[in-house]
């Protein structure tokens, strides 16, 4: 279905996918789009627009931080972005979805079965709480975040997760330097500081 854009666009991000990873990637789009006809999981329903404004968008975290071996958590993955398309680009990567909503979560283990994808689990919580368990709290390399909230709510919610030395890669659109202003105490009171500001287009697209 988008294996061929995705043959394409991976490459244009400078990114060469593991054996296997573009048709885990298609078949992930194709569960997507039938379980979106009864539950609602993305409002992006053309299969191109999938491969583009989800899966080539969320590779592209790729290019700003090495994630091989390291353990990472996705907050409010939500249909499993971008948790899920790192998870099938890495396969050393362990990864934790977090997420409030149950529903979708049962879904996220049934297509990591029909995925044959191991290291991945769920956790059905809410991000401001599950943080103060001690098996969660500075624990991860990485936590990523992704049209969740403005950006001073994602470091509340995600930076108290990610141990010392790592990262949290915090998905934005473009124009929301307002929000990094506006996030700059948050960050430094919870022990964070802003390293870098990355820029990408999408292959196939405009922004």
């Amino acid at each position: 279905m988008i294996g061929p854009l995705l043959e394409q666009g991976l490459p244009a991000l400078g990114l060469e996918p593991p054996a296997g990873a573009v048709e885990r990637l298609d078949r992930y789009a194709q569960l997507l789009l039938e379980k979106n006809q009864v539950m609602n999981l993305t409002a992006i329903t053309e299969p191109e627009q999938v491969a583009r404004l989800h899966m080539l968008d969320c590779a592209a975290l790729l290019n700003v931080c090495p994630l091989e071996g390291r353990r990472l958590l996705d907050v409010g993955t939500g249909a499993g972005f971008p948790g899920m398309v790192l998870k099938i680009l890495v396969p050393s990567l362990d990864v934790t979805l977090l997420d409030s909503l149950n529903k979708r979560l049962d879904w996220l283990v049934e297509t990591c079965g029909a995925l044959g994808l191991h290291g991945v689990r769920t956790v059905h919580a809410r991000a401001e709480e599950k943080s103060h368990d001690p098996a969660f709290r500075e624990q991860f390399d990485a936590v990523t975040s992704r049209a969740v909230a403005e950006l001073r709510t994602l470091c509340e919610l995600c930076l108290p997760y990610v141990k010392v030395g790592g990262v949290f890669l915090a998905m934005k659109s473009v124009d929301s330097d307002g929000e990094l202003s506006a996030a700059g105490p948050a960050m430094e009171a919870l022990g964070g500081r802003l390293e870098a500001v990355s820029d990408y287009e999408i292959p196939g697209t405009e922004v």
